[in-house]
């Protein structure tokens, strides 16, 4: 079923008022790409904890958890390094600091949410697959294979390879339209912060919240919004 609107398809109110919509005719989908922290992923402890150790031993502030994870928005790692430094970074702080989240990733671990293995495999049977962070490739190489999420996709894309036209700016999404070799109208973005819908927005892409990775109340910047990754196929009409 397509639902034109942002809404949750395990919400029975919702749902409800669904048949009573406007329903509108969807765009033939021929790809979904999706962001990866926070939707593809449970990084919320690894990316933070590599973050602060080593802007510590650069000599910058001592940071929380929660400011390191309010600062994704400023782009890839080395723009949230250079933010909290106050100057440039060289290439070797950034190696350092890759190295670092591959350290607390083999401490902590890395995993898919539950459903995601599942929801690509149904998913790749349909359409093709992408994926686009607002980090970059270094943690793009650390991340999915932890996850072992790795050789799940037709086109990978990391902030860095269009900086510095970070989210909001459709650039990086539109590069991975490109490489699927597909359109942006036909591809739906798949993220879980009001960046992402904006993203997709501006790219002209189908907007999809993904909501089971931590409460998001305003899911306003997306066409539509979906609780578990398994009801995603379903939610897009791609069952």
């Amino acid at each position: 079923m397509w639902i034109p609107m942002w809404i949750s398809v395990n919400n029975p109110t919702d749902m409800a008022a669904v048949s009573s919509a406007a329903m509108s005719t969807p765009p033939r989908l021929q790809a979904v790409v999706f962001d990866m922290d926070g939707t593809l992923i449970d990084s919320s402890w690894v990316v933070p904890a590599a973050f602060i150790a080593t802007i510590a031993e650069l000599g910058g502030p001592t940071l929380k958890r929660d400011e390191v994870i309010a600062s994704y928005v400023i782009g890839t790692p080395a723009a949230i390094m250079e933010r909290f430094l106050g100057r440039p970074i060289d290439p070797s702080e950034i190696d350092g600091y890759h190295a670092r989240l591959r350290a607390e990733t083999e401490l902590r671990g890395v995993h898919p949410y539950p459903g995601i293995v599942g929801t690509l495999e149904a998913l790749a049977g349909s359409v093709a697959l992408g994926m686009f962070t607002n980090a970059d490739l270094g943690n793009v190489d650390v991340l999915l294979e932890a996850a072992g999420l790795q050789d799940r996709f037709d086109a990978l894309v990391g902030a860095d390879e269009v900086a510095p036209n970070f989210k909001p700016a459709p650039d990086g999404l539109l590069l991975a339209c490109q490489r699927l070799g597909v359109t942006a109208a036909s591809t739906a973005y798949v993220g879980d912060s009001p960046q992402d819908g904006e993203t997709a927005h501006h790219a002209g892409s189908v907007a999809v919240a993904a909501r089971w990775g931590h409460p998001m109340r305003d899911v306003s910047a997306f066409d539509l919004a979906v609780d578990r990754p398994m009801d995603l196929p379903d939610a897009l009409g791609l069952t």
